[in-house]
């Protein structure tokens, strides 16, 4: 996985850029204004989602790829707010629990090998009373979408690793987050959550905490009952057959542990 988004990287920008013209619309918009005080965004890839965070937050980012991070650090570069990139892996955060206010995960769980991890160790990362916040391709309920998704999923899992049926809101729901948005658009394609970890959460069984780690700084220095689901305008079924297979091709990475150093920053 590694390999593939760190050839991807020079290209991400504009791929990503066409299917999400097709299938997000303002998705990142959306998940990012959702972020309060100490935000992890896992799979932060290139750090589109950079632009669209309130100011004030403090934003860490990890990722897979030492590339995908190095485009991340150029546009930390300008943020108005401090931004730590790092290399880390999804399933295994190297953070103590409830570090962190706010996570957000775009385009991530569907490329991530085992999902249900990957969310159980954002939760456990998360604060009682902080809110994840998820915007991804998913299974479609339309039987037709579906169908598609069905055929292309054994080929893109087997190539890149990324999966189109995947169901992230069922592993939220059983980790006994309180959801307090659900949205499906682009047939049932596109899925946008945000959800509260309830303010007595008690730790998972067998929780361990990560090894100790350290830290280098980019940029300026430092269930309860879903709601009703809503859904939005759908689009031709031939521009979500496209947008399918690029989101397929583009989504953001999976991230594994190491530490990242910028060549891009002076040491103090």
């Amino acid at each position: 996985m590694k390999a593939i988004y760190d050839t991807m990287a020079p290209r991400y920008d504009r791929l990503i850029g066409v299917a999400e013209r097709v299938l997000l619309g303002d998705g990142r918009q959306w998940a990012c204004a959702q972020a309060t005080g100490r935000v992890l965004e896992v799979a932060i890839a290139t750090g589109r989602n950079l632009p669209f965070y309130p100011e004030g937050v403090q934003l860490t980012g990890v990722d897979l790829s030492p590339r995908m991070l190095d485009r991340a650090g150029a546009r930390a570069e300008t943020h108005p707010s401090p931004v730590d990139l790092q290399l880390g892996d999804a399933q295994h955060l190297a953070y103590s629990d409830a570090t962190f206010d706010t996570v957000v995960a775009t385009l991530t769980l569907c490329s991530i090998p085992d999902d249900g991890a990957a969310v159980a160790e954002m939760i456990r990362v998360l604060r009682p009373g902080g809110r994840l916040v998820l915007l991804d391709h998913v299974a479609s309920p339309n039987p037709v979408i579906r169908a598609v998704q069905r055929l292309f999923d054994p080929m893109l899992v087997r190539l890149q690793a990324d999966h189109l049926l995947r169901e992230p809101a069922t592993a939220v729901r059983r980790a006994g987050l309180v959801i307090e948005q659900l949205e499906r658009s682009r047939w049932g394609v596109v899925l946008r959550l945000a959800a509260r970890k309830p303010p007595e959460s008690a730790p998972p069984p067998h929780q361990h905490l990560p090894p100790r780690h350290t830290r280098r700084h980019l940029g300026r220095h430092p269930a309860e009952r879903a709601p009703p689901m809503t859904w939005t305008t759908m689009p031709p079924a031939d521009d979500v057959a496209a947008g399918l297979e690029l989101v397929a091709s583009t989504s953001a990475p999976t991230v594994a542990r190491q530490h990242l150093t910028s060549s891009r920053r002076q040491r103090p």
